[in-house]
């Protein structure tokens, strides 16, 4: 539906319904719900040009995988190729120079038609795109058809928690297929801003706007930035612009008074977020006016801790799967999405560990506004191969594109548990790999701590953050008791190196960033289980309260990261069931992660 009012200001932004958060135009139509749709399991739907049907025959809700029942589908099985097709009313069409179609995701690669004619490819399970398709469209109705291809054998596609296999097996999940992330139309101008990042200085009260316009800037060229909290303005300036990369700094003057500097900044205590707005106006042709938002903060490691606008932090994070049991990897709607966000928060932990996935940016939005701490972490190919590289550099970069400028993500996570790259130990290849995945994501984005590879064997890691199953609360209470014994230890409970890099910094934040998964379930699958099994929710609590416990009484340890959240399929591993109801009174689980 088209959104009721029409605002071109930042508080268009502001109630989490708009699938891209920090770049936001007022007029836009959700194309969420409806679509025809079909299995192709013979792939014949090219030869007989199904792209010009007028109907594929079923019906499936999107933006919800065929896999889970939200979709109204709800098959499991293998089926490599689907077709989806919408017809869009023309007078539903919001008016502009130019019409975009906008896609959040769509696993893994997919072509688009408007009325039989290609609009474009993408490649990337994970990752969004953008078609304008002004050209293909004529005064009436028009067809968007869309044929995906996911196939469920190839291990070189970054796949995180979706299983290869037919039925979900140990710790992945039913997998994802086609669009599993919202998919809209909006208007825009035809010169315009493609994307927007905020790159912020707090000790200088300073932000720099990167633009990247959708061609380069004429002569004549004017962008215009106003930032304001609330009713108060806090900078505007106005500059010509050439090229398509723009680059524009300006000063938060409010910042200057060194006594009240830190009332702006943006903390889980205090989740400021500045509002801005950014107009783009060429000579001629129509302004691009989009809105946004960023939080001034900084995050560092130093002296064996984490560093929040430069105060010692510790993190209490815990491990977020992200997976619904009615809408698996998609969320249920994005009320849930601000739901996940703020029973993380009740649960009394300041952080979440993204676990194998890129998050749809709507939880971003939520934790920006929240307050939560955000780790992102790519969801990882099972193969190390040139093309499971590529594909793997490819999606990161373009997540790192897309998120960087929210205030909330503090750690990026390239690779988790060696997965797919799995003889980091011994394999010169696989270092080198590990290493360029940690420099390219200092390239893009200086500002933020980057763990090579979560829960052992590091290369030119920021953290060194281990993962530990230990159950028994002594045990894990003498292993980590002290620095010098941790960094002795020659591999980790798992039996995997803590580093396989000679260079790799030994003064950096320890943290153990997996532990706990402790299982406890009602009346759970037959296949339920955990690293360990409590019998009853007192049991829950008591072996809860023995463990973190343990956990926190580590002094060098910089935080932590419990698993996890909530149970998903077979793991009953969560402080919450599957319908996110706690295990036990959330008074008492916040009284053990609380501060």
């Amino acid at each position: 539906m088209l959104t009721e009012e029409r605002r071109t200001d930042a508080a268009t932004a502001q109630d989490g319904r708009y699938p891209r958060p920090q770049l936001v135009r007022a007029d836009w139509l959700d194309l969420s719900g409806p679509w025809t749709f079909a299995f192709d399991d013979d792939d014949r739907g090219l030869r007989e040009h199904w792209e010009s049907a007028r109907s594929l025959g079923g019906v499936i809700q999107v933006p919800f995988p065929f896999e889970s029942d939200a979709s109204g589908v709800g098959d499991t099985g293998f089926h490599p190729v689907v077709w989806y097709q919408r017809t869009v009313l023309r007078d539903e069409v919001p008016a502009g120079e130019r019409l975009l179609l906008n896609f959040g995701a769509v696993d893994h690669a997919c072509e688009v038609w408007i009325d039989g004619r290609s609009a474009g490819r993408h490649e990337g399970g994970s990752t969004p795109f953008s078609l304008d398709i002004t050209d293909l469209v004529g005064d009436g109705d028009f067809s968007v058809t869309v044929r995906a291809q996911d196939d469920p054998a190839d291990v070189a596609q970054p796949r995180g928690k979706q299983d290869w296999r037919h039925h979900p097996h140990s710790i992945w999940y039913h997998r994802t297929t086609g669009i599993w992330q919202p998919v809209w139309l909006e208007a825009a101008a035809a010169l315009r801003v493609e994307q927007l990042h905020w790159m912020t200085d707090v000790p200088a009260g300073e932000v720099t706007a990167q633009l990247r316009l959708s061609r380069s800037a004429p002569a004549g060229t004017t962008a215009r930035i106003t930032v304001q909290l609330g009713g108060e303005p806090l900078a505007s300036v106005e500059t010509a612009i050439t090229g398509r990369e723009v680059e524009i700094p300006f000063r938060i003057h409010r910042q200057t008074n060194g006594q009240a500097y830190e009332e702006l900044l943006w903390s889980p205590a205090h989740p400021t977020l500045l509002d801005a707005t950014v107009t783009l106006q060429g000579a001629e042709g129509a302004a691009d006016v989009v809105a946004s938002y960023f939080g001034l903060r900084s995050t560092a490691v130093e002296g064996g801790r984490f560093l929040l606008n430069d105060r010692p932090l510790y993190l209490r994070s815990v491990l977020n799967q992200g997976y619904w049991p009615e809408s698996h990897s998609a969320a249920p709607s994005a009320d849930a999405l601000r739901a996940e966000a703020q029973l993380i928060l009740d649960l009394g932990f300041n952080a979440t560990r993204l676990h194998q996935k890129y998050e749809d940016p709507r939880f971003l939005f939520w934790a920006d506004k929240l307050g939560l701490l955000v780790w992102g972490e790519a969801p990882a190919a099972y193969a190390f191969s040139p093309e499971a590289v590529r594909r793997s550099i490819a999606e990161w970069s373009a997540i790192l594109d897309r998120d960087r400028s929210h205030p909330s993500i503090v750690t990026w996570v390239p690779l988790n548990e060696s997965w797919g790259v799995q003889h980091l130990a011994h394999d010169p290849r696989m270092v080198s790999y590990a290493k360029a995945l940690v420099h390219l994501t200092k390239t893009v984005d200086p500002s933020r701590p980057v763990i090579s590879n979560d829960g052992w064997e590091h290369a030119a890691s920021d953290i060194l953050s281990i993962h530990d199953y230990d159950h028994d609360p002594e045990r894990v209470r003498e292993r980590y008791a002290t620095r010098e014994g941790i960094l002795g230890a020659p591999f980790t409970l798992p039996g995997r190196r803590l580093v396989v890099d000679a260079e790799q910094r030994l003064d950096a934040p320890i943290m153990l960033t997996e532990f706990g998964g402790i299982s406890y379930t009602e009346n759970g699958p037959e296949d339920a289980w955990g690293y360990s099994t409590a019998t009853s929710t007192a049991d829950l609590v008591e072996r809860l309260r023995a463990l973190v416990g343990a956990v926190r009484a580590s002094a060098p340890l910089a935080g932590y990261c419990y698993t996890q959240l909530a149970d998903t399929g077979q793991e009953t591993n969560g402080l919450v069931f599957e319908d996110r109801r706690p295990k036990a009174p959330i008074e008492q689980l916040r009284a053990i992660f609380g501060a």
